[in-house]
């Protein structure tokens, strides 16, 4: 079993050391569970989380968190005593130890004949990680106290805006949400917590109704659409709600309330039926690029 923890950087080039997701969505189908974090203390727990969910599906995890913003950033977190974390994370008993009287063959060249079964058989543990995903996740709060969702609504049951986004960002839409909702405009959020494999079955159901949804993301596939925006479109079904891209925070730009009130804006045009582009970017420079 193995779990790495990424420090989310952008991708080279231009180099670049800052902050976006790009490094790790662009990864995104070599075969690990990828969970994204917002905070420090999701940061603590998600590892936990990560080295039980590896053990038992035995697919490598990814727990994925913002460079800079979270990684240089002091906050306080609980942490949990290690008799504690001894109970969540038992000694554990690899089921295939390399073995002389059973040799196996680690790392083989995939040729034509199995390769594409290798991969059937990869993604069939990817679906089948989704129930691991989400004991592990109860077994964790009834532990720890702290609960999570693979996703997760914040403020949704009567928004018909919605924004779907993931890591540190989430917790500045959440600010502006509150803001707006003590003005009487009613949006919210929805956080997606585990990317891979993809909440497509929970994502149609927290979003049906909706008028409008709004992909805020820090990554984007060149010549097409972010890739949560491309995945989130498929996954929705023949009769979705109007959906939008929003393409910010790349190389470390700052994402800062005025860009996600821009973002709501322009969604509750859309939902107007006012003509609006399907992809947006967040804080560009348009004179730099000679727009």
């Amino acid at each position: 079993p193995l779990v790495m923890v990424n420090v989310n950087r952008s991708l080279s080039a231009p180099l670049s050391i800052w902050c976006d997701q790009q490094d790790s969505l662009s990864v995104r189908d070599s075969g690990w569970i990828q969970i994204y974090c917002e905070n420090n203390q999701e940061i603590l727990d998600f590892t936990l989380q990560a080295f039980r969910i590896a053990e038992r599906t035995l697919l490598p995890v990814m727990v994925c968190y913002d460079g800079y913003i979270l990684s240089h950033m002091a906050e306080i977190v609980e942490v949990p005593e290690q008799e504690e974390v001894d109970q969540f994370l038992p000694p554990y008993h690899y089921p295939y130890p390399l073995d002389p009287e059973k040799p196996v063959t680690l790392g083989p060249v995939g040729v034509p004949e199995y390769y594409e079964e290798f991969r059937f058989t990869q993604h069939e543990a990817m679906e089948n990680a989704r129930k691991e995903i989400e004991e592990t996740m109860a077994l964790f709060g009834e532990r720890f106290g702290r609960k999570y969702r693979p996703v997760e609504g914040y403020r949704v049951e009567d928004a018909g805006v919605v924004l779907v986004s993931m890591g540190s960002v989430c917790g500045t839409i959440k600010e502006v949400i509150d803001a707006l909702r003590r003005g009487g405009e009613k949006v919210g959020l929805v956080e997606i917590r585990v990317f891979r494999p993809f909440p497509s079955r929970e994502l149609r159901e927290i979003l049906s109704g909706k008028k409008v949804v709004g992909v805020v993301e820090k990554a984007l596939s060149p010549g097409a659409t972010g890739p949560l925006y491309a995945d989130l479109a498929g996954a929705l079904g023949d009769r979705p709600p109007v959906t939008l891209n929003f393409i910010c925070g790349l190389g470390g730009r700052d994402v800062k309330e005025e860009d996600i009130r821009q973002a709501l804006k322009t969604c509750h045009a859309a939902a107007r039926g006012e003509a609006v582009k399907k992809v947006n970017w967040l804080g560009l420079r348009e004179k730099v690029v000679g727009l």
